[in-house]
C-alpha cells in the first residue's frame, strides 16, 4: 500500500511537470526561412503563425507562384524547428524515466 501511495505521488508530480512542459512549449517560437532569408515565418509552439516577413524584392505580379512556394517552404522549415524543440524539451523531462522504446507522450 505504501508503494502505491508513492507511485500515485510520483504520477501527480509527473503530471504537473508535463503541464509545465506543455505551457513552456506553447510559448516557444521558431523562425523558418526560405529563399536565402527573403521569406521568414515565425511559428509558436502550437504552430500558430506569429509573423510573416517577405522581402519587397519578391513582390512582383509575375512572381506570385514563386512567392507562394517560398512562404510554404519557410512555414515548413519553422514547423520542423518547433517540432525539434518540442522533442528536445520532452527528452529533457523524460530523461531517466523507464519508458518503452517508441512510446510517444500525449503532446
Amino acid at each position: 500500500m505504501k508503494d502505491l501511495m508513492g507511485l500515485m505521488g510520483k504520477a501527480k508530480e509527473m503530471q504537473a511537470k508535463f503541464q509545465a512542459l506543455q505551457d513552456e512549449i506553447a510559448n516557444l517560437e521558431a523562425t523558418g526561412q526560405s529563399g536565402g532569408g527573403l521569406v521568414q515565418v515565425t511559428l509558436s509552439g502550437k504552430f500558430d503563425m506569429r509573423t510573416l516577413k517577405i522581402d519587397t524584392t519578391l513582390m512582383r505580379a509575375d512572381e506570385g507562384e514563386i512567392l507562394e512556394d517560398l512562404i510554404m517552404a519557410a512555414h515548413n522549415d519553422a514547423k520542423a524547428k518547433v517540432e525539434a524543440l518540442m522533442q528536445e524539451k520532452t527528452r529533457e523531462l523524460t530523461a531517466g524515466l523507464p519508458l518503452p522504446p517508441g512510446m510517444k507522450l500525449p503532446f
